[in-house]
């Protein structure tokens, strides 16, 4: 399950069953256009785009990136009802480009074009034959970005639950109309896209960017959730499928509260190992014994939950709210020393921007509008929008909507498991998964449609000791996608391969390049830590 990242006009609700058919409609469009009979929405408009590059005009973009947008139907089921403006950047090909390369790294909630723009040098290597382009799906970052609010989590007006408290298990009943009154603030905050967001519709959108692209095959680069996104495209477009390798492989049948779980697992496994690294040095903020520091990380978490200090950056700043900047800042080795310092600062000055910063992958803000379909700038994008597009996308993926009187009655117990997997992440996770009560059902295409799929071969990549993406997702998705699955086993730790394995990295170069892919099922030894790419788990 991926952990944590508005428009003014009232909502369209879509029924599960509603979001199934749109799915089920995309899987069968033809693979350019919309389809030349009457039946199925005419989407010709939007196959026509070509994406017009420029200078980027962000001042947080470096100054060598290019910036363009696409536009995409707000309903593909009717695209004369609105439209949505999707934010792509790019470092040109430095020699004959044989087309472009799509990133997502992860979240969901990532912004593609942020992080293509922070990390644009692991991937300097794709551009001996590739654009390489980054892009914000629908309600992500530039491109109509969702909220629940103008505070860091949600909570400008303190009235129910938020996306960063942990749930009052011991008042079910009020916990249920606490998490319907914020499914009502992020309806109001994020506006129409909120009804058609979700990763059937953004794969629909990645078909609209090839075109506008001049590519015809998409050729993809996916990490954590990118890889789900990767998934549902293949099983929508099969034939339109290029050269896909897909990292660190997000789970395509199990619940968000199995999800949930295995997330809470993995993440207190990997503040283990910052905390063993942590208190080897001087700097460590929680001092040098191990054991103590472990207990002053549960201690800081419950004393901010019940006493939130004030933020720099609208509304009090909790536990909850330190729990997602920790889960941030663990997915990659190379932040550990800048979570350190934030950490350092929290607790002698009680300053959160390091750890707010953490928590946004270094693009908080202290304010925010809703634009309304068209793109925004950094300044413009919430606060908290990566937790609100988590969130969002999350549920409209899953189809469990367990009634109040169930969860009254298992939540109790789910906490006590949640507990069990982390006492420091636990909480966090189960808020993760109850904050899906009260939405509109989410679509079952991902679980029943996502399978033997007759696509080109596409290259997964599992890393044994991967906290966020266990191995057996990648070995059982695989098993799901049929015999276009070909499997790379890596044998080293960290969320994701591409960046901490040089065996992983130059297997997938050659891949994408040259075509060239390695025997399924065989692997990479592990080597240096470099870091990961994900945002966030799944």
């Amino acid at each position: 399950m991926p952990a944590v990242p508005r428009t003014r006009p009232a909502l369209r609700r879509c029924s599960g069953a509603g979001a199934a058919a749109l799915a089920l409609l995309g899987a069968g469009l033809p693979a350019t256009t919309a389809a030349a009979g009457g039946d199925q929405p005419d989407l010709t408009r939007f196959y026509r785009q070509h994406a017009r590059w420029t200078a980027c005009r962000d001042d947080a973009l470096p100054k060598d990136m290019q910036c363009a947008k696409v536009t995409v139907p707000l309903d593909y089921a009717r695209p004369a009802a609105g439209t949505l403006d999707l934010a792509l950047s790019r470092y040109r090909a430095t020699g004959k480009s044989q087309g472009s390369v799509l990133l997502n790294f992860g979240g969901p909630g990532g912004s593609g074009v942020s992080q293509l723009g922070q990390d644009g040098k692991k991937f300097m290597g794709l551009t001996n034959g590739y654009d390489v382009v980054g892009f914000d799906p629908r309600g992500v970052g530039r491109s109509s970005p969702v909220s629940c609010g103008d505070g860091i989590g949600g909570t400008s007006d303190g009235d129910g639950a938020s996306a960063d408290e942990p749930p009052d298990i011991a008042r079910p009943e009020a916990l249920m109309k606490e998490l319907k009154q914020l499914t009502v603030r992020c309806t109001r905050n994020s506006g129409p896209v909120l009804s058609h967001i979700g990763t059937v519709n953004a794969a629909r959108d990645l078909d609209v960017i090839r075109q506008a692209l001049g590519d015809k095959k998409l050729n993809y680069l996916g990490f954590s959730y990118g890889t789900r996104l990767g998934a549902v495209y293949s099983a929508q477009f099969p034939h339109n499928v290029g050269r896909m390798a897909l990292d660190g492989m997000d789970t395509l049948t199990e619940s968000l509260a199995e999800q949930g779980v295995a997330g809470a697992r993995g993440q207190q496994t990997a503040l283990d190992d910052f905390l063993d690294w942590c208190v080897a040095g001087l700097g460590c903020p929680f001092g040098q014994d191990r054991r103590k520091a472990g207990e002053a990380v549960v201690k800081l978490v419950r004393s901010l939950d019940q006493d939130p200090v004030p933020s720099d950056f609208g509304g009090p700043f909790t536990g909850q709210d330190l729990v997602g900047a920790l889960g941030q800042g663990l997915y990659g080795k190379e932040l550990w020393p800048v979570l350190e310092r934030a950490l350092a600062s929290l607790i002698e000055d009680g300053d959160t921007r390091g750890v707010q910063n953490v928590a946004s992958g270094g693009s908080a803000l202290p304010h925010g509008h809703r634009p309304a379909g068209g793109l925004v700038d950094s300044a413009d994008i919430p606060v908290d929008n990566l937790s609100a597009a988590l969130m969002a996308i999350n549920c409209a993926d899953d189809p469990d909507r367990p009634s109040a009187s169930r969860l009254t009655r298992d939540v109790a117990r789910l906490d006590k498991e949640y507990q069990r997997a982390s006492p420091v992440f636990g909480r966090f996770r189960l808020t993760q998964v109850l904050l899906c009560y009260g939405r509109p059902r989410g679509t079952d295409f991902i679980r029943e449609k996502v399978k033997d799929v007759p696509s080109a071969r596409m290259l997964l990549v599992g890393t044994r000791g991967d906290p966020a993406t266990p191995y057996s997702w990648t070995v059982e998705t695989a098993r799901r996608l049929g015999p276009s699955a070909v499997v790379l086993d890596n044998r080293g730790d960290g969320h994701t391969g591409y960046t901490s394995s040089t065996c992983v990295h130059g297997k997938v170069d050659d891949f994408l390049l040259y075509g060239t892919l390695p025997p399924d099922g065989s692997s990479c030894p592990a080597d240096g830590d470099r870091g990961t790419v994900a945002d966030s788990p799944g």
